[in-house]
């Protein structure tokens, strides 16, 4: 093996969540390798989603992240990386049009105001003077004014930029095919031309990661799920609020350009055709009206609204709804960075920051005992 092929950490998978975790440890000193198994950075959902960065509706096994990372992070992220990452702190509205949604929206305040989360529930004339262009049938909704959100593509090249720039090698076009472990721990990492060794193997290939993590014995139960989402034509300044419904029937938000990006799903993905090229995710000809058509319940002023493009990315979805992040007893040298079932762009920095402290120091200062690996074995 190559000098060249070694360094302390090997990270597999080159989305926001890998290049988050390379850019935190190469601060801390460490000599780090991304392998990407496609020819692009950000090529999954990293760079395909609504581009939330939120704490209200979290589960409260991920709620330290994302309030750790709204706190601390994101607020500086644009200084310390030298892109703009186009971060607004300017709330989340999650709305409601029935009873039944209210009492979704309430039990998602409660479990969340229990954690301490600054978020409440607030009526129809409150949601007006927050955001006076949402239709007349909105009731009721959940307000967290500390929530935002921030350009998804544009986080992840720029997490990508600086860490290569500090000295992490990043290779593009390198399928990881197995990992394999010398004397009992995670060593070697063989792609289809080449191994390569480091004290530590990160896996974060999104939903990929299960199959490359079964080659040492490691299941993370979790399947893909296809995530759309379109962009319109600029519009005039509206607000800058993230939005989100008690349905899901649509998320997002105005951009800096001025256009509206959305994701949704039809509810139909399990069993729509994927009409994109081999191995590569794409849109279903029914989502982005349906999409459509719950932005319109809500937000009448786009009825007349242009569609510019629409895409499509897999998640990883966990079967309890929550990444699987950290050590696995198991497997010494290992590192665990996926199943973040819908949520990763938001808590990437904060992952990114733990889980290099984590390799570094051997412990992280939010709580993430509640995603680790092992809470699976306990159901057993």
């Amino acid at each position: 093996m190559s000098k060249e092929n070694k360094a302390d950490v090997i990270i597999v998978g080159g989305g926001v969540i890998g290049c988050a975790i390379s850019y935190y440890l190469r601060k801390r000193g460490k000599s780090v390798i991304v392998l990407e198994g496609s020819d692009n950075i950000g090529n999954g959902g990293s760079s395909r989603n609504g581009g939330g960065v939120r704490q209200s509706g979290r589960d409260p096994r991920e709620l330290p992240l994302a309030m750790y990372g709204i706190e601390n992070l994101w607020p500086n992220l644009s200084e310390e990386l030298g892109v703009d990452c186009e971060y607004h702190k300017e709330g989340n509205l999650r709305l409601g049009k029935t009873e039944e949604h209210r009492k979704i929206l309430q039990g998602l305040t409660d479990r969340a105001v229990a954690c301490g989360l600054g978020v409440k529930m607030i009526d129809a004339d409150e949601i007006k003077e927050i955001n006076p262009h949402l239709s007349d049938e909105v009731i009721c909704a959940s307000w967290c004014p500390t929530d935002g959100h921030a350009n998804p593509m544009v986080t992840t090249l720029a997490f990508y930029k600086k860490a290569r720039e500090m000295g992490v090698r990043f290779i593009t076009g390198e399928k990881v095919v197995k990992l394999r472990k010398i004397k009992g721990r995670l060593r070697e990492v063989y792609t289809e031309e080449n191994v390569y060794a480091g004290d530590y193997v990160v896996v974060a290939a999104g939903y990929e990661s299960r199959e490359i993590l079964g080659t040492i014995g490691v299941d993370v139960p979790m399947h893909k799920e296809l995530c759309e989402c379109l962009v319109t034509e600029a519009e005039p300044p509206m607000f800058n609020q993230m939005l989100g419904t008690a349905e899901a029937d649509f998320y997002g938000h105005q951009s800096d350009h001025g256009s509206f990006v959305f994701g949704g799903m039809s509810g139909l993905e399990l069993n729509n055709k994927d009409t994109g090229p081999k191995n590569s995710p794409g849109n279903a000809s029914i989502t982005a009206p349906c999409i459509c058509r719950g932005i319109m319940k809500y937000f009448p002023a786009l009825e007349d609204a242009k569609i510019v493009r629409t895409w499509a990315g897999y998640l990883d979805i966990c079967q309890d709804g929550v990444p699987v992040l950290g050590f696995v007893d198991e497997v010494p040298g290992l590192v665990v960075a996926c199943a973040f079932s819908g949520h990763g762009f938001g808590i990437a920095p904060a992952v990114g920051e733990q889980l290099a402290m984590l390799i570094d120091e051997g412990k992280t200062t939010v709580d993430i005992s509640g995603l680790r690996y092992g809470r699976f074995a306990a159901k057993i």
